[in-house]
C-alpha cells in the first residue's frame, strides 16, 4: 500500500480489483460450466488458471496503490497484526465485496443466454459461489482454512522476500502463480473461495436475481467460505509476522 494515495483512490482501487477478480475467476467458471458456452466443460485446469490471472492482473495494477487486498480476511488479519489500519478496514471491506457483486452482475450480464439454456442449479450456483462436494460444512471449512492459512502467509512472504524485494512487479506477478496453484491444488473439495468477498458477494447476487432454472443459494453453507478465511487470515498473517515479519 502507498499511504500517499488518498482512501478514496485506493478505496476504489479495492473495488475495481475485486470486480476483475471476479470477471476473470468466475467468469471462466460460468464458460466451463454453462450450457452453450465455447469453453463448455473445459475443465478444472481452465478455472485454476482463470483464478490465478484474475489476481495476478489486479496486483500488478494495484499492488503499489491500495496493496490490491481485494479479500476482507487478508484486509482485517493485517489490522489485527498492526499491519493495515483499522480505521480504513471498513471501507476497504465494503468496497471489495461491492466490487465483487458488481463482477458477478457482468458475468451474468454478459453470460444471460447461456444462463438460460443450463437446467442444472448446482451449475449455475457453481459460477456465483462455493459448494462442498462432500456436502460436508467440517470439510468445507477445513479446505477454506488450510488454503486461505497457506495463501496468506505465502503472499507476505514472497512480498516481502530478500528476492523480490526490489523487484515487487515479480512478486506480483508471482501471486497469480500461487492463486493458480492454489486452486488447482485444493479446487477438489470446495472450490476453493479463499476470500469472504468473493464467495459472499455473488451469493448474495445470485439470491436476488431471478435467474431462469436457478435453485438454492445454499445459506447453510454460505457461513463456511466467509468464517474459515476469516480465521486463517488472523493464523497465515500471524505465522508469518511472528516467523519472518
Amino acid at each position: 500500500m502507498d499511504p500517499s494515495y488518498d482512501l478514496m483512490t485506493r478505496v476504489a482501487c479495492e473495488f475495481i480489483g475485486t470486480a476483475i477478480l471476479i470477471i476473470l475467476g468466475n467468469g471462466t467458471v460460468a464458460n466451463v460450466h454453462l450450457k452453450g458456452s465455447k469453453g463448455y466443460r473445459g475443465g478444472w485446469s481452465l478455472i485454476a488458471m482463470g483464478y490465478g490471472f484474475g489476481v495476478m492482473i489486479p496486483a500488478l495494477m494495484f499492488g503499489g496503490v491500495s496493496g490490491n487486498h481485494i479479500n476482507p480476511a487478508f484486509t482485517v488479519g493485517l489490522a489485527a497484526w498492526g499491519l493495515f489500519p483499522w480505521a480504513q478496514v471498513a471501507p476497504y471491506v465494503i468496497a471489495q465485496l461491492l466490487g465483487a457483486m458488481a463482477g458477478q452482475l457482468a458475468i451474468v450480464a454478459t453470460h444471460k443466454p447461456y444462463y438460460d439454456l443450463t437446467d442444472d442449479p448446482d451449475d449455475i450456483l457453481a459460477t456465483f459461489s462455493t459448494v462442498n462436494a462432500a456436502r460436508s460444512r467440517l470439510n468445507g471449512f477445513a479446505n477454506e482454512l488450510l488454503g486461505s492459512v497457506v495463501l496468506f502467509s505465502c503472499a507476505l512472504a514472497i512480498v516481502h522476500s530478500p528476492l523480490t524485494r526490489d523487484e515487487p512487479g515479480l512478486a506480483h506477478l508471482a501471486l497469480g502463480f500461487l492463486v493458480w496453484g492454489l486452486v488447482a491444488g485444493l479446487g477438489g473439495p470446495t472450490g476453493p473461495a479463499l476470500n469472504p468477498a468473493r464467495d459472499l458477494g455473488p451469493r448474495i447476487v445470485h439470491a436476488l436475481l431471478p435467474l431462469k432454472h436457478k435453485g438454492s443459494s445454499d445459506w447453510r453453507y454460505g457461513w463456511v467460505p466467509v468464517a474459515a478465511p476469516m480465521l486463517a487470515g488472523l493464523v497465515g498473517v500471524g505465522g508469518w509476522k511472528l516467523l519472518l515479519g
